[in-house]
């Protein structure tokens, strides 16, 4: 039976998994913690779009339209360039952000929290063994956490690797979200490939945006929770487009138009390093490494009454 913890030893808990998983992935992938922005310009094309339809939040100074970021995509891969970072070192930050229009349930809230990072990587690791190299180490650093913790959870030894095509040729009469449940309850950690393009039955297994990931060398990391009993996305990661895929996907998306953007010039150009890299939910790994059930128990937010309602035998922060 898990320990009932006081609010204090709560947070002190929380704030030990932080510290020793940012150690393990800095140490596996090679990376240095920066500061990041809060929010960017908008007219510099830096702004992460997600699946396209998330709305920012946004303000005017002199002229200039600001927004929130919704991730640091675009960001860390131009701060990868400017800092004249060398192959195979990378970045690492915490990124706070407010999506305003996400539905609430016992993974999402309003206020965004992650470890985004991102490295340089050259051309002969734009392929699918590299991007599972660093999947296996993403994994490696979450179960050494566990482990220097001494939170008994139940973590596989390995990732089963799976591309979208695949899970929906097993299960082609589920949905996308049904499907991750299945193949994660049955196998505990599952990292699936291909996310963006249009699979055989005519819809992507999720939308992805067009700039940042290239849909042939992208994924997602789920983990089985056991309070919850379903799979919970841990990251969404992959080898950023190049010039070429770049320019694929924006025609297949019809958002060509961005291609006049700053950032998007600057990788037609190829102005800017060969990049992999992700965002990390800090709240996801929180509630696996501390068996938690709902994210109000590890992350300081604002609560509509229906939620709260539905918490109130929780202790939330």
């Amino acid at each position: 039976m898990k320990k009932e913890l006081s609010y204090l030893e709560r947070v002190e808990l929380i704030s030990k998994c932080k510290k020793l998983f940012e150690q393990e992935l800095e140490k596996r992938l090679d990376l240095i913690k920066v500061e990041c922005p809060l929010f960017v310009k908008t007219s510099t094309g830096l702004q992460d779009d997600l699946t396209g339809v998330e709305k920012g939040i946004g303000f005017i100074k002199e002229d200039e339209s600001y927004e929130i970021v919704h991730s640091l995509a675009k960001w860390k891969r131009s701060a990868l360039g400017k800092y004249e970072f060398p192959l195979h070192k990378g970045l690492l930050t915490e990124m706070r952000a407010i999506r305003k229009d996400e539905i609430v349930d016992e993974l999402h809230s309003l206020y965004v929290e992650q470890w985004d990072w991102e490295k340089v990587i050259s051309k002969d690791d734009r392929k699918i063994p590299y991007l599972k190299k660093i999947v296996r180490q993403i994994y490696c650093a979450i179960k050494s956490t566990s482990k220097r913790l001494d939170i008994k959870i139940d973590l596989v030894p390995r990732v089963t690797f799976i591309t979208s095509q695949e899970l929906e040729d097993m299960y082609p009469d589920k949905t996308s979200k049904e499907r991750e449940d299945l193949i994660t309850k049955k196998y505990g950690t599952v990292f699936i490939i291909g996310i963006g393009e249009k699979l055989k039955s005519g819809k992507p297994h999720d939308l992805r945006s067009p700039d940042y990931d290239d849909w042939s060398l992208d994924g997602d990391l789920l983990i089985y929770s056991k309070a919850l009993d379903k799979a919970v996305e841990v990251t969404s990661m992959g080898i950023r487009v190049d010039d070429k895929s770049l320019l694929e996907q924006l025609k297949k998306t019809d958002s060509l138009t961005k291609i006049e953007l700053p950032y998007h010039q600057s990788i037609i150009k190829k102005e800017l390093p060969l990049t992999i890299g992700g965002g990390i939910g800090i709240s996801r790994i929180l509630m696996l490494l501390l068996d938690e059930d709902h994210i109000a128990c590890v992350q300081a937010s604002a609560w509509d009454k229906k939620t709260l309602s539905k918490i109130i035998s929780k202790k939330i922060l």
